[in-house]
């Protein structure tokens, strides 16, 4: 495969887990492979800032690419972090219905999910619940045994790894600022940012794969792609957690999920727990009153609000105590939060993985990588994979 007339075959824009296993796909294809991540630092951002589970994929609808690569993603993901050494923990969750009226979407997640080909789903009643999880207030649950936890850091700089290892470049403190043709391909200017570098450069690439997760639809519009037209716009809702004290840890062995809202814009303040196994509780779904990213479009300037309001604990613990009655308000404590790229404002938005043709040929776009995007991360790779090979017949 030749780079005849370009610097390099393949830019990849975004350091998070997505993009760095885009990196390790495409370099294995052998060829030359640059990851530009803005941050000075790879997965800085939505990956390393959520509740680290590799899901079922029982939520989506079937055909979806959100229900496809989650499903293939958390296989790939498990045996991934088993060769590669990093922390993952397959402690299963319990989705739980607190009232009858409850159960019906417990057995409708449960043929989604077998639809979808999640393994080892069921139904457990409430006398099996009360067995598996005696601290647990509910009628029954939905069982997903494979449902893990990992670190979600580590990951994502083993992919980077197993990228360099493959030739490619891994560079941070790099944002691109611009995005414009340059014969079939692409002509890529990066300004530096943090103190790693003071002046900016730029190179040709054949390729360029967008996957700049929370500032994708930017990215796509600075090469010249409609966002509005094609309503990819990433509207940036706020995750935030709880931690719960110490003085309850090992009161739950699983994820603790409830039933999800109605309005299918998040799962539910949920039970997570930390490789270590520490419990928190989050995330909820907080929406900004304005884009948060048009204060922080300059190069360089790019620090998003990461505080967690204290105001919201009652919330938590309102929600939580639903199927926590143990739970005291006093026992919450503020943690941290992640910010989610979503494409759809309320109800369903599947992930957008698009190759561009005619003008825009050589460019693939990512956009509205929310969860479960961190389980499908693998899986989006082979497709990107897929795709350039499909570009160098």
């Amino acid at each position: 495969m030749s780079n005849e007339g370009f610097d390099l075959d393949v830019t990849v824009i975004g350091g998070g887990i997505v993009g760095c296993a885009v990196a390790a796909e495409v370099s294995d294809l052998g060829l030359s492979t640059v990851l530009l991540e803005m941050e000075s630092g790879l997965a800085r951002g939505t990956t390393s800032r959520n509740s680290e589970v590799s899901h079922g994929g029982m939520y989506y609808p079937t055909g979806s690419l959100k229900a496809r690569c989650c499903v293939a993603g958390r296989r790939l993901l498990k045996e991934f972090c088993a060769t590669a050494g990093v922390g993952y923990r397959e402690y299963g969750k319990l989705i739980v219905a607190v009232s009858d009226d409850e159960i019906p979407e417990l057995e409708r997640l449960l043929a989604l999910g077998e639809a979808n080909g999640v393994e080892d789903l069921r139904l457990v009643d409430q006398k099996e619940l009360g067995g598996l999880e005696p601290e647990v207030r509910a009628v029954a649950g939905l069982l997903s045994p494979r449902t893990g936890v990992l670190d979600a850091e580590g990951a994502a700089r083993a992919y980077a790894h197993l990228a360099t290892e493959r030739g490619a470049q891994v560079m941070t403190g790099s944002r691109v600022t611009g995005l414009s043709r340059h014969g079939p391909g692409w002509r890529v200017v990066i300004s530096p940012t943090g103190d790693k570098r003071r002046e900016g450069w730029e190179h040709t690439s054949r390729i360029v794969v967008n996957a700049a997760g929370l500032w994708a639809d930017r990215v796509a519009r600075l090469a010249g792609v409609d966002i509005e037209a094609r309503r990819w716009v990433q509207h940036l809702t706020k995750g935030n957690y709880f931690s719960v004290s110490n003085a309850h840890d090992g009161r739950v062995n699983r994820l603790i999920y409830p039933v999800p809202p109605a309005s299918g814009s998040s799962l539910g303040v949920h039970v997570c727990l930390d490789l270590a196994g520490q419990m928190k509780l989050g995330p909820d779904l907080e929406r900004f009153p304005a884009d948060p990213r048009d204060a922080n479009a300059s190069p360089g300037n790019f620090e998003l609000d990461y505080r967690v309001d204290p105001g919201r604990q009652a919330s938590f613990y309102e929600g939580a105590r639903r199927f926590l009655p143990w739970l005291a308000e006093s026992d919450l404590a503020p943690s941290m939060c992640g910010l989610r790229p979503k494409i759809a404002v309320s109800g369903f938005g599947d992930f957008v993985i698009h190759r561009e043709e005619g003008d825009l040929g050589g460019l693939i776009n990512l956009v509205g990588i929310e969860s479960p995007g961190l389980t499908g991360a693998p899986a989006i790779a082979l497709r990107v994979a897929d795709l350039v090979r499909e570009m160098e017949r």
